[in-house]
């Protein structure tokens, strides 16, 4: 059975492994195991000892911290927000939301706060 921060911890993971534009091949690699082990991370299915997480927030460029944030969260909150818009509940496991992401981040700083500002008046939260 899994645990919630384990589910937790592997969803960070994949969110920055994919905001880098790094496969689960290449992470595995900078880590020294084989990509079915960063895969059962990602889903839970196995616990990330502390010294793997270490290796892995190294590669990711991020501090072990980052895979613990929004821990404190309950994910009945999570699910009633987004219940109550468009988004899908768990917005960093959708791999569309992530690629937008990084797409938007991709585009120069300037034209990217315009985007921003059309988006916002776009979708009337302005």
């Amino acid at each position: 059975m899994t645990h919630p921060v384990d589910v937790h911890v592997g969803k960070r993971i994949r969110h920055r492994r994919w905001l880098v534009g790094m496969t689960q091949q290449q992470l595995a690699e900078k880590v020294g195991i084989k990509f079915q082990q960063i895969q059962k991370y990602e889903t839970g299915a196995n616990r990330v000892s502390a010294s793997r997480l270490w290796d892995i927030a190294d590669a990711l460029d991020v501090a072990v911290s980052f895979f613990f944030e929004g821990i404190e969260d309950s994910s009945v909150e999570t699910a009633e927000v987004a219940s109550d818009s468009k988004m899908p509940a768990d917005l960093m496991g959708d791999k569309e939301a992530l690629d937008l992401i990084r797409s938007y981040y991709a585009i120069p700083e300037n034209q990217r706060r315009r985007l921003f500002e059309l988006a916002r008046v776009l979708s009337d939260v302005a």
